[in-house]
């Protein structure tokens, strides 16, 4: 019996697809930039015991599984191969229990992000890691990159709320990793090891979560500058004020015109540089530290400032964040970069990007999140125009290079993946990359997970 056939007696009528037109729309993922492959099948799974038999039988033929969540990778992490088997989750979508009394969620990896704390809601409870994408991308995929998210600066990201996983391994194997308990130290971290390993060493399954009380509202603060060096002096005062901020974001001047143009919001076209503040600790103390902000904003050149607490304005402040992504989609083909550099750097990050950029005749558009220091400097392009195509990536190269020159990473929250694999050993060293390629080894000792990426 050949693969296929095998396949489809070991999983449910209408588990496995090899239809052209479906596939196409499961080979890509949101790294448009990068050609995908074409898989032999694409399978959904709705429970763990499908996953495994997936597994068993694309192992028994040798077959490559590439696992997939939402499709929302940025790293090219999810984007199909040549004769490889497709294994989307997106079928494994419930919240299986929310456990009140021990703030914690179990549910499948097919479950949206945003979905959770919709679920949790209703018992005073939130998941705070919340990516720009939180409404497209899954909580599977989320485990796989380690995602962070614009809360990070005081939440933290994915790793520190996964409590446990249970995990398929290559042969089908099913294992269980972590603990119910707060603290729990018996053995080594395996939870740790799966989460960011972007597909490469097991397929995840199910997924406890920890979960925080869910703020009881916000205060939100924008200021715009006249230049990069003010912006980052208030990013350097307010982070040493103290403040238990719970969002500190930054775009640039390129990325303040395109979000405007995009949504009429009236912004300050001709500053610098504009930052978003939020404070979602309890009344008053969240206005306390805005207006602090403010003032330390005003302190440090701000030609204006504002803050409220009320959530409609306060949600509206963000919007002009949140929009940037999709803002600039509308315009061409965007190259996303995601690098991180400590704090007190990010201005000078910001103007080795626009360096780069001028360098190569490439279009950037910078914001982030300068409360951890993760920006993502986005390459915009022409659909079509291969020559500004590899321009954009020529200074993709060069950001990539400035942000490990300045002490920092490569890679902030979206993944290696694909395309930043040649810069991998770089930031880690040899020996530590020789070590991560021998665990994958071990895992995985036939390569059948996502093959092609970074181990």
């Amino acid at each position: 019996m050949g693969f296929i056939e095998e396949l489809g007696a070991a999983l449910p009528d209408g588990a496995v697809v090899t239809d052209l037109e479906v596939l196409e729309g499961y080979r890509h993922d949101r790294t448009t930039w990068l050609t995908p492959g074409h898989p032999v099948a694409a399978a959904f799974p709705t429970s763990t015991s499908e996953v495994v038999a997936a597994v068993k039988v694309a192992a028994a033929h040798r077959v490559p599984i590439v696992p997939r969540g939402a499709g929302s990778s940025l790293c090219g992490g999810s984007q199909a191969v040549d004769g490889a088997l497709t294994l989307s989750l997106e079928r494994m979508n419930r919240v299986l229990e929310i456990d009140r009394a021990n703030q914690a969620v179990i549910l499948e990896p097919g479950v949206m992000n945003a979905d959770i704390s919709l679920a949790t809601a209703a018992h005073g409870l939130f998941y705070p890691p919340d990516p720009a994408s939180k409404t497209f991308c899954s909580i599977g995929g989320n485990i796989a990159t380690n995602a962070g998210g614009l809360c990070c600066v005081k939440y933290g990201v994915t790793r520190d709320y996964v409590q446990r996983l249970e995990v398929v391994l290559a042969d089908g194997t099913v294992i269980e990793t972590g603990h119910d308990t707060i603290k729990g130290v018996a053995g080594l971290d395996m939870t740790g090891l799966f989460v960011g390993s972007e597909g490469t060493l097991g397929i995840v399954t199910r997924i406890r979560l920890r979960l925080r009380p869910a703020p009881t509202g916000a205060a939100t603060m924008v200021a715009f500058f006249p230049t990069l060096g003010a912006a980052g002096e208030a990013v350097s005062a307010i982070t040493a004020s103290g403040a238990t901020l719970s969002l500190m974001e930054i775009m640039d001047r390129a990325t303040v015109g395109v979000v405007d143009d995009y949504t009429g919001m009236g912004l300050d076209r001709n500053a610098a540089a504009l930052l978003l503040v939020q404070s979602d600790s309890p009344a008053p103390l969240r206005n306390v530290e805005v207006e602090r902000a403010a003032t330390l904003c005003d302190a440090a050149g701000a030609s204006y400032t504002a803050f409220t607490d009320d959530p409609e304005e306060s949600e509206a402040l963000l919007q002009a964040r949140r929009l940037a992504g999709p803002a600039l989609e509308q315009l061409g083909e965007a190259i996303w970069d995601d690098v991180g550099v400590p704090r007190s750097r990010v201005p000078e990050l910001i103007g080795r990007i626009e360096q780069a950029a001028e360098r190569r005749g490439a279009d950037v558009y910078t914001f982030g999140h300068a409360g951890d220091g993760n920006m993502h400097p986005t390459l915009l392009s022409p659909r079509g125009d291969d020559d500004a195509r590899q321009r954009a990536l020529l200074a993709f190269d060069d950001i990539v290079e400035a942000a490990l020159e300045l002490g920092g990473t490569i890679t902030g929250e979206h993944g290696v993946g694909q395309i930043k694999a040649a810069f991998l050993e770089r930031e880690v060293g040899a020996a530590n990359l020789a070590l991560q390629r021998s665990i994958k080894r071990t895992l995985d000792p036939g390569g059948l997970f996502n093959p092609g990426r970074w181990l």
